[in-house]
């Protein structure tokens, strides 16, 4: 039997692997991880900061207003006016920012079913119980 730290190693190796793989599959830009995540985020939550991206990435604002420029440049994300801070402005993904983000979710979805596919059904039923197990443990 495995001891609890051999598994932790090898449950780590494995994952950074396999999402490793998967980021790799991107849409047509070719974005960073960063820039990509920050569409996501936008995604998620709609329009938003670049202080209140800086927060959800733990990073200093300075690097996500570099990630932001960088994304208006591409036309992926518009930086408008705050309603009420003058100060600051308010940054939300455009119609391309949308389609990137579609796009690179597809990628990514068919390389892991093509995956998937050449696995037996009682491994892809352990991989459905392992993506439990996953969740859980990115949950705590």
């Amino acid at each position: 039997m495995t001891t609890r730290p051999a598994l932790a190693g090898e449950l780590r190796a494995a994952i950074m692997l396999a999402a490793r793989r998967i980021r790799s599959q991107r849409g047509d830009v070719g974005l960073s991880d960063p820039q990509y995540t920050v569409l996501v985020w936008l995604t998620k939550r709609g329009p938003m900061t670049p202080g209140q991206l800086a927060d959800l990435e733990r990073i200093q604002p300075p690097s996500m207003t570099r990630t932001v420029n960088g994304l208006v440049e591409l036309g992926l994300v518009a930086k408008d006016e705050h309603p009420t801070d003058g100060r600051q402005v308010v940054v939300s993904l455009t119609e391309a920012g949308k389609a990137e983000v579609r796009e690179t979710r597809r990628r990514r979805d068919a390389w892991l079913t093509k995956q998937l596919s050449t696995m037996t059904p009682d491994e892809r039923a352990t991989l459905a119980e392992a993506t439990e197990l996953l969740r859980r443990i990115a949950d705590s």
